[in-house]
C-alpha cells in the first residue's frame, strides 16, 4: 500500500525527515518496505531556469540554425546554438544549462558544453516536450512576458515533488487502509515522544441537499451481506480531466486519473479507506437500487468488458431489472460513469468481509475496493466518506446533491466492551508504564475509556479495529506505540531445568545447525509453497501427488512444495545473479505428498553446495565442492548424531547420487551427490551443484535408539597392521571389509583403506588396495604371534573368496 507524504502533511503538521518517518511507521507495525521520491516531471528540472534572448543572429555555418545569447540572471550571458523557428529577441524561455539532465521517457541525455557547426553552445533553449511538460514539438516554449530571469523552472512552473512510502499492510490492519488511519498512528506516536500533535480531519458541516429531484429508492435485501447501505444523488455535473492537484495526488500513489467523478471516489478512498461507487442516474433502471444475491449462473459484464458467470452467493448491487455492480468488487460496464453522464448516485456501504473475499477469489478479481472490504472497512464512516465524497463532486464537477442521504443500518455496528488490567499489562510487558502514558495512548487511537480503577480500564473498541478485540490486543496496541525496543532487558533471567523422556527434537535441530553452521554453512527457510510444474523436473517425484492450493496467490505458488530442491536451487541462482558464487547452505524443512491414505508431510534436512569450499583468501586453497566433500559433510552429520548401521546404493532422479539405507529399517536414511546440469539449467544455476537430503524422521527415530554410555579408556595398547593387496577391478572395498569382519571380530576394531594404485605396472584388470587393520584387546597386551595369527587368517580369506594376491 502507497502511502505519499505530501498527503499525511494535509491531516498532521510535519516536519521530519521522511526516513524518520519511515522508522517510526515500522517501529509501529505499518512496516515501511521502500521509500520513492516522486516528482510531476521526471528531474524535477534541476538545472532548467528562465532566460531572457537578448539577441540572435544567423548561424555563420548552418541555414536552419540560430546563434543567440540568453540571460539566465548571471553575471554572464550565455551563447546558444538553436535550431526553433519560433526563436525571438526579448523572449521569456526556459533555458537548460550545462550538467542539466534531460528525459524522454526511460532514456535521458545531459547538456554539455560543446560546439554546433563550429559555434559554440552552452547551454539549450528547450520545447515543452522536451522538458516534458506536453507534446508541442514545433519549436521552443516561450513563456509569459513578466516570467523574472533567473527563476528556477520547477517555481515557475510550480512543480510538485512527493515522498512515498511503501507499506506492506498486514491484513488485521484495516484501520490503516487510508491516509487518515496512517496519520492517526503517526500521531499517537508522535504525541507519546512529546508532540502536541492533533489530526485534522476534512469537515463535510457544509453539506446539505439541495433538492430532492433525484431520490434513488433503495432496497438491502440480505443485511446480512451488507449490514449498512449508504447512499446520495448528485445532479447536473459535468464529466471531465480532473484537476492537476487530483491527477498529481493519485498518480503519487500509482492510481491512474481516469476522470473527475471516479478520481473523486479513488481520492476519498485513499483518504478514509472507505470504498465508494459511482453510478449513472440514466443507467439505473426503475430509478431503484436493489441489494441482493442473483441466480446461479447469471451473466455479467465488467467494466473491462468482460463476460464472468456469477454464483448465488454472490452479493450483486441491482437496478430495478438488472445487475449493475459486484458489490464492494467491480463495476459493470452498462451503470458506470461515462463523459455523457450528467447525474450521479453515490454509493458508500459497508459489506461482509467473508463474502467478499469469496466472491473476489473466485472470480479471480482484485481491486483497490476488494482489497479493503475484504479486511473490514469502518462501518461507521460510510456517511462521512459519501458527504467527503458529494462536497469534492459539487465543488470540483459542479452540479447539486439532489437527494436526502440514504442510510440503511438496521443493526447498529457497537464498540466492543474489554477490560483491561494493569496486573496483566506488566506482567507480559515485562515493564511498569506510567497510567497516564497508557490512557494517553489509547485516546489518541480512538479507543473509548468509560471506566477508571486502581486495577485497570473499562474500554469500548471501535468497530474500525477489528483486529483488537481482546485484552491481550489492547496490550499489544499500548506496546506497539510505546515501543517494543523500549521495553528494558533485565539483567536476571528466570527459567526452570526440567528433565524429560526420550528424543528433544528441537535439541537435536540445534545441535546440527551448530554443526553445519561452524562449518562455514549458512541455514536458508524457504516458503513451503512452490510452482506446481517443477515437479515434472524430477523423476521419482509423482505429479499426482501434489498437493494443490484451491485459491493460489499465483501460478508460481500453487503447490505444497513436494521436494526442497527447487526452492534451494532458487536461493543459489539468486545469490550467484549477486555475484555470490561460494554459496553452502542447509535447510529444515517438509516436503508434501498425497496418497491414498491421505496427505502426509514428511520432514527433511537439505545440505547444498555450489563453489568454493573456502572462501577466497591469500592462504587457503581453491579446492571446489565436490561428490567427496558432500560425503564427509553427510559422514559428519551422521557421527555427530551416531548413527551407524547403513549400506549404501547408487541412483536417484535429480543426478547421479548414492543414498545410505539404514539396515533395520530398510529405508532411506540419506541420498547426496550431483545435481544434474540440466536440472540447475532449468534454474539458472550456472555452476556444479551437489546436494544431500535428509529423512529427518528417520534421523529423529534413530537417534531415539541410541544411549549415551560412559566406558573406560583400554589400558591396553592398539597394534596395526597393513596389507597391500592385488585384487580384480571389480572388486570394492566393501566387499574386503565384510570379508575382515567375518574372519575376526573379536579384536579387529577398524579397516581403513589408505592407498589405490592403478597402472601399467600392474596386470590387465588389476588394482593394488593398501589396507590398514587395528586390533586391540581390552583384557589384555596383543602379542605379535596373536596378531600374524589374525593377518594370516585374514591373508587367506582374501585370497581364498576374492583371489587377492600379497604385494
Amino acid at each position: 500500500m502507497k502511502i505519499s507524504y505530501n498527503w499525511l502533511k494535509n491531516y498532521l503538521n510535519l516536519e521530519l525527515p521522511a526516513e524518520e518517518i519511515s522508522v517510526l511507521l515500522t517501529d509501529i507495525g505499518l512496516e515501511v518496505e521502500g521509500i520513492e521520491k516522486i516528482e510531476s516531471v521526471k528531474g524535477g528540472l534541476k538545472g532548467v531556469v528562465i532566460g531572457e534572448v537578448l539577441t540572435k543572429i544567423q548561424h555563420p555555418n548552418a541555414d536552419r540554425l540560430s546563434l543567440t545569447t540568453v540571460n539566465v540572471g548571471e553575471d554572464e550571458s550565455l551563447q546558444i546554438v538553436c535550431g526553433a523557428p519560433n526563436v525571438n529577441i526579448g523572449q521569456k524561455v526556459p533555458v537548460a544549462t550545462v550538467g542539466t539532465w534531460l528525459y524522454d521517457n526511460d532514456t535521458k541525455f545531459k547538456i554539455k558544453k560543446g560546439k554546433i557547426r563550429g559555434e559554440e553552445s552552452v547551454g539549450m533553449i528547450c520545447g515543452e516536450d522536451e522538458l516534458g511538460l506536453g507534446e508541442d514539438t514545433d519549436g521552443i516554449m516561450v513563456l509569459d512576458a513578466a516570467a523574472k530571469v533567473g527563476t528556477p523552472a520547477s517555481e515557475y512552473f510550480q512543480l510538485e515533488s512527493d515522498i512515498v512510502f511503501d507499506i506492506g499492510l498486514t491484513p488485521n490492519r484495516s484501520d490503516a487502509m487510508g491516509h487518515i488511519g496512517v496519520a492517526r498512528d503517526l500521531m499517537t506516536v508522535l504525541n507519546h515522544k512529546g508532540g502536541k500533535l492533533q489530526i485534522c480531519k476534512p469537515s463535510v458541516e457544509s453539506f446539505k441537499a439541495d433538492n430532492t429531484k433525484k431520490t434513488i429508492t433503495v432496497e438491502v435485501k440480505d443485511t446480512a451481506l451488507c449490514p449498512r447501505y449508504s447512499g446520495v444523488s448528485i445532479s447536473g455535473i459535468k464529466v471531465s480531466d480532473s484537476p492537476e492537484w487530483l491527477q498529481n495526488k493519485l498518480k503519487a500513489i500509482r492510481v491512474a486519473p481516469i476522470n473527475n467523478v471516479v478520481d473523486i471516489t479513488n481520492y476519498v478512498l485513499h483518504e478514509t479507506g472507505q470504498p465508494l461507487h459511482a453510478f449513472d442516474i440514466a443507467k439505473i433502471k426503475g430509478g431503484k437500487v436493489i441489494v441482493s444475491t442473483v441466480k446461479n449462473k447469471t451473466k455479467f459484464t465488467t467494466l473491462e468488458e468482460k463476460e464472468i458467470e456469477l454464483s448465488s452467493d454472490d452479493l450483486m448491487i441491482n437496478s430495478a431489472n438488472e445487475p449493475m455492480c459486484i458489490a464492494g468488487v467491480f463495476g459493470g460496464t452498462d451503470s458506470g460513469v461515462s463523459k455523457a453522464t450528467t447525474n450521479v448516485f453515490l454509493e458508500s456501504a459497508y459489506f461482509n468481509p467473508v463474502s467478499i473475499r469469496k466472491t473476489a477469489k473466485r472470480l479471480n478479481l482484485s481491486t483497490d475496493a476488494s482489497f479493503r472490504f475484504e479486511r473490514g472497512c469502518d462501518p461507521n464512516i460510510t456517511v462521512y466518506a459519501l458527504k467527503r465524497a458529494a462536497l469534492l463532486i459539487t465543488e470540483i464537477c459542479g452540479g447539486e446533491i439532489a437527494s436526502e442521504i440514504t442510510d440503511i443500518y438496521p443493526n447498529k455496528i457497537e464498540h466492543f466492551a474489554v477490560e483491561l488490567t494493569y496486573s496483566k499489562m506488566d506482567a507480559l510487558i515485562g515493564e511498569l508504564i506510567d497510567r497516564k502514558v497508557v490512557k494517553a495512548i489509547l485516546t489518541d487511537l480512538e479507543i473509548d475509556i468509560t471506566n477508571t480503577t486502581d486495577d485497570g480500564l473499562s474500554l469500548l473498541i471501535p468497530p474500525l479495529r477489528a483486529d483488537v478485540q481482546r485484552e491481550v490486543d489492547i496490550i499489544e496496541e499500548i506496546l506497539r506505540i510505546y515501543g517494543f525496543n523500549t521495553v528494558v532487558i533485565p539483567s536476571k533471567l528466570n527459567t526452570t531445568i526440567s528433565y524429560s523422556h526420550g528424543v528433544n527434537p528441537e535439541g537435536i535441530r540445534n545441535t546440527i545447525s551448530d554443526l553445519l553452521s561452524n562449518n562455514g554453512f549458512n541455514e536458508a527457510m524457504n516458503n513451503s509453497l512452490t510452482k506446481g510444474g517443477y515437479t515434472g523436473l524430477i523423476s521419482e517425484l509423482d505429479i499426482s501427488q501434489n498437493i494443490e492450493l484451491l485459491n493460489p496467490l499465483s501460478q508460481d505458488l500453487n503447490v505444497m512444495r513436494p521436494s526442497l530442491l527447487f526452492s534451494g536451487l532458487e536461493n543459489i541462482a539468486y545469490n550467484q545473479n549477486r555475484k555470490n558464487t561460494d554459496i553452502k547452505f542447509y535447510e529444515f524443512g517438509k516436503t508434501y505428498h498425497k496418497t491414498e491414505e491421505g496427505n502426509i508431510e514428511n520432514q527433511h534436512l537439505q545440505i547444498l553446495v555450489s563453489g568454493r569450499v573456502q572462501a577466497e583468501n591469500w592462504n587457503t586453497n581453491t579446492d571446489k565442492a565436490d561428490f567427496y566433500f558432500m560425503k564427509e559433510e553427510v559422514e559428519q552429520v551422521l557421527n555427530r548424531l551416531g548413527i551407524n548401521n547403513f549400506e549404501s546404493s547408487e541412483g536417484s532422479g535429480w543426478g547421479r547420487s548414492y543414498s545410505l539405507t539404514y539396515n533395520h529399517k530398510k529405508k532411506r536414511l540419506v541420498c547426496f551427490g550431483k545435481v544434474t546440469k540440466d536440472l540447475c539449467n532449468k534454474f539458472g544455476v550456472k555452476s556444479d551443484v551437489y546436494m544431500a537430503d535428509f529423512n529427518w524422521d528417520l534421523v529423529l527415530e534413530l537417534v531415539g535408539y541410541n544411549k549415551t554410555r560412559y566406558k573406560d579408556v583400554s589400558k591396553f595398547p592398539e597394534v596395526r597392521r597393513d596389507l597391500s593387496l592385488l585384487i580384480d577391478d571389480s572388486v570394492s572395498f566393501a566387499e574386503l571389509l565384510e570379508i575382515a569382519k567375518q574372519t575376526d571380530n573379536k579384536i579387529l576394531k577398524s579397516v581403513n583403506l589408505f592407498d589405490v594404485y592403478e597402472g601399467d605396472k600392474l596386470p590387465e584388470g588389476k588394482k593394488s588396495y593398501a589396507l590398514s587393520f587395528i586390533m586391540a584387546d581390552e583384557t589384555k597386551t596383543l602379542t605379535d604371534k596373536y596378531v600374524d595369527k589374525v593377518m594370516g587368517k585374514l591373508m587367506n580369506s582374501f585370497i581364498e573368496k576374492v583371489g587377492a594376491e600379497l604385494r
